[in-house]
């Protein structure tokens, strides 16, 4: 059973490390409200840390992602639910998607994580190609280049959710330029 302290702590590291994976232990204490003591009695050091939060970006994001996938076999429904789980999965959604993109990442398809990540991201640009195909998407753009506005568009969102109230209006709005941006 996670403690509400450990699990603070793990959130804020996710948003810490999502801006500067580089940053100070000091940095996530503080933005978790604790103190530096606090915060190695449930991690050792930073490698434990960086790994819980590395688990727990991998749990949530993947399954928010194929929950997506899985929601329908319609690809436009599809690709909006993936900004939406994007967009629930908030700061950690980014922090998925550059740790898979990093050069330190030794990606193998052995690895669970890494496979499933496969699985959403080639699922992802199937859906697109399908768009297209249909005159839905615009051709002209390749589904690497779609790609990188669906984080673009999810990073903003979850940004204007510190200054928006309601989630939802929010989430349509993303929806709506983001389908405005990448259709023909």
């Amino acid at each position: 059973m996670m403690t509400a302290t450990k699990k603070r702590i793990i959130e804020s590291a996710i948003q810490v490390f999502n801006e500067d994976l580089s940053a100070p232990l000091q940095k996530v204490a503080d933005n978790a409200a604790v103190t530096r003591r606090t915060l190695h009695r449930y991690f050792k050091d930073r490698s434990d840390l960086v790994e819980i939060c590395r688990q727990a970006i991998e749990i949530s994001c993947k399954k928010a992602m194929i929950a997506a996938i899985q929601s329908s076999d319609e690809p436009l429904i599809q690709l909006e639910k993936m900004l939406y789980a994007g967009i629930d999965c908030g700061a950690k959604y980014a922090t998925f998607y550059s740790m898979h993109r990093n050069p330190d990442h030794i990606h193998t398809r052995q690895n669970k994580n890494c496979a499933d990540y496969d699985y959403i991201y080639s699922t992802f640009q199937q859906i697109i190609l399908k768009l297209q195909k249909t005159g839905k998407l615009n051709p002209k753009m390749s589904p690497e280049w779609i790609q990188v506005l669906h984080s673009g568009i999810i990073e903003s969102t979850v940004n204007a959710r510190e200054t928006q109230q309601n989630i939802e209006d929010i989430k349509q709005l993303a929806w709506t330029s983001y389908f405005k941006a990448i259709s023909p």
